[in-house]
């Protein structure tokens, strides 16, 4: 795509740092986006090389917490723009994070016999090294790896923005991280959020980890959590094709009732055309619903 277009396509008044020589530090006042192939964070990765998303807001404070987005399977970060631009006005630092996500994990772990296949298969996408698990990735493509590369190489090209904060040695300060994401992503967050202390999680239409023709829910929704409950938010989409799975496994992880909220705006013209679950996506692309999102993602302290 042509540089114009790009720029069209993120909105008028945006800097668009990642398309230029980067500078020292985000101007103030208005927003930024910074556009970042995983590849330039790391030269090591291959594969799953859509850019990366950074936004920071018009107002955001030094120590505003940073909200991760992750897409759902064969999803882009740049696809879901407007969502992350509400996120970003909530006061967050604000990233749409690339990684493996193909296959999904509903692809493959309902027909496997083995309870622990989600479980393995979302630890080596996120983590890494577990072996024996129906996925491998290379471990700098895991999903904490490659938001680390992001991270320090945001913190090389802009010093003065403080992306170090982020940072605790080798793995992210998921103190300071709000994780989240749609379909795929958002069971990725809810993993990240059962084996870490996060500031918040926000699910998007998932997980509904199962396994067999009796949709037995994965073991892991139920292990005891990193993050406690009043952090969890999620939502879903009253119409969906899993709504009854989704809403049992947002019990099953204690997401407090009345963190939930039940989407059921009906879709307009020509969305979700040709897909066999079409409110499923919609939730993070209709903006009738950015008064839930605001709700789903509070305000950064």
């Amino acid at each position: 795509m042509a540089l114009g277009a790009r720029a069209f396509a993120l909105g008028i008044g945006v800097s668009l740092c990642g398309l230029f020589p980067p500078a020292a530090s985000a101007p103030a006042g208005i927003e930024t986006v910074y556009s970042v192939l995983p590849s330039q964070a790391d030269p090591a990765v291959a594969q799953f090389n859509d850019p990366n998303v950074v936004i920071i807001g018009k107002n955001v404070t030094e120590g505003a917490q940073l909200a991760v987005f992750l897409p759902g399977t064969g999803g882009r970060p740049m696809n879901v723009m407007p969502l992350l631009r509400v996120i970003a006005g909530q006061g967050y630092r604000v990233i749409g994070l690339e990684y493996d996500d193909e296959p999904a994990v509903v692809q493959v772990c309902p027909r496997d016999p083995d309870l622990a296949c989600s479980a393995d298969f979302r630890e080596e996408r996120v983590f890494g090294g577990k072996d024996g698990a129906a996925v491998q990735n290379p471990p700098q493509e895991t999903i904490v790896q490659r938001l680390v590369a992001l991270l320090r190489y945001l913190d090389r090209q802009y010093p003065s923005d403080k992306w170090k904060q982020y940072l605790a040695g080798d793995e992210p300060d998921w103190s300071k991280i709000v994780v989240s994401g749609l379909s795929q992503g958002a069971g990725m967050a809810a993993y990240i959020a059962k084996r870490r202390a996060v500031a918040r999680a926000v699910l998007f239409s998932s997980p509904w980890d199962f396994s067999g023709r009796a949709r037995q829910l994965a073991p892991w929704l139920a292990w005891p959590s990193a993050t406690p409950p009043e952090r969890w938010f999620a939502e879903y989409h009253r119409r969906e094709k899993t709504a009854d799975l989704i809403a049992q496994a947002y019990g099953v992880l204690r997401i407090p009732p009345d963190h939930v909220q039940v989407f059921d705006l009906d879709l307009p013209d020509g969305m979700g055309g040709g897909s066999g679950n079409p409110y499923h996506g919609s939730t993070v692309h209709m903006e009738g619903y950015i008064p839930q999102w605001q709700i789903l993602y509070g305000h950064s302290p």
